[in-house]
């Protein structure tokens, strides 16, 4: 049984707000199904169904190179320009931390939580105000600073780093703070082993 957005009601599943939310906050480049099953976790044959559907709509365009599907946002869509606006408000945040995020050195995981993750996980309640990001690391503090300076920028909503050590996230001690976002529901922005 698929579970309806809740960042996004009017879409049947949160896997078509983060396909739409990737090809129309990159607009600039094409995905490979195969490069958008990998970054989503799902299928092959679960991404082709999708963009088949969202080409059958206008919002992709699709070209074929040998037997590499390419999938970008149709910009000439008139949906495209308010479609960018509210995939940015809702389902924006992960696409646009993975891109600022997978840039800075230092950054070996990094995580949304609070009221942005509880909502993508289905958790009923309010249309988060904010993002707030768990960089685990040593990322220099500066940089992240620009980072979340920069997403705010593009999301239209404030975002909030948190960074921690390597070391106090795999710890067992009882840090109230990290105890709180392991309890509750994230998302996985990088995970060890994304960037190899």
């Amino acid at each position: 049984m698929q579970v309806r957005s809740r960042l996004l009601p009017l879409l049947r599943s949160p896997l078509i707000g983060e396909l739409l939310a990737w090809l129309f906050l990159h607009p600039e480049t094409s995905s490979s199904v195969v490069e958008l099953a990998r970054r989503f976790k799902v299928s092959q044959s679960t991404i082709s169904r999708e963009v088949s559907h969202l080409a059958a709509a206008g919002l992709v365009r699709e070209e074929r190179r040998g037997r590499l599907r390419l999938v970008g946002a149709d910009l000439n869509n008139p949906l495209a320009r308010p479609l960018t606006e509210l995939l940015a408000l809702t389902y924006g945040p992960a696409a646009v931390l993975a891109d600022l995020l997978s840039g800075i050195g230092g950054v070996d995981e990094a995580y949304i939580y609070g009221s942005w993750a509880a909502r993508y996980t289905g958790t009923a309640g309010p249309a988060p105000r904010d993002v707030d990001v768990l960089v685990v690391g040593d990322a220099d503090d500066d940089d992240l600073a620009d980072a979340a300076r920069s997403a705010e920028r593009r999301l239209g909503r404030e975002v909030n780093v948190h960074r921690v050590s390597a070391a106090a996230w795999r710890s067992a001690d009882d840090d109230p703070f990290l105890a709180s976002v392991r309890s509750r529901p994230s998302y996985p922005i990088l995970e060890p082993g994304d960037r190899s």
